[in-house]
């Protein structure tokens, strides 16, 4: 548990970090302070990402719960729609070049 929430806040650091990038890194011990806050997440005695995931993200995820619940069905449902789609048209495809060389 202790893992995940280190990767998950991890990759929120890092994308939000990747935005934030060109604005802040003209800043003076930039680089300093992200590895020193990088290594509080990650260190057994502070307990960094626990602290930042407990506060922060568990609350958020668990306000929009619902919300995600149904992207999450929705997603699966476009991407059934999605597979037979691509089923169909592949056969499709197949059985046009199945014609075509045996008409040859």
């Amino acid at each position: 548990v202790r893992w995940m929430m280190y990767w998950i806040v991890f990759a929120l650091f890092m994308t939000t970090e990747t935005f934030t990038d060109l604005l802040i890194s003209w800043l003076p011990f930039y680089y300093e302070v992200k590895m020193a806050f990088v290594i509080w997440l990650l260190s057994p005695y502070t307990r960094g990402a626990s602290l930042l995931y407990r506060r922060f993200v568990h609350p958020t995820l668990a306000r929009r719960e619902k919300d995600i619940d149904a992207f999450l069905v929705r997603a699966r449902e476009r991407g059934y729609e999605t597979a037979l789609s691509f089923g169909k048209r592949g056969l499709n495809l197949a059985a046009t070049a199945a014609v075509q060389a045996a008409t040859k």
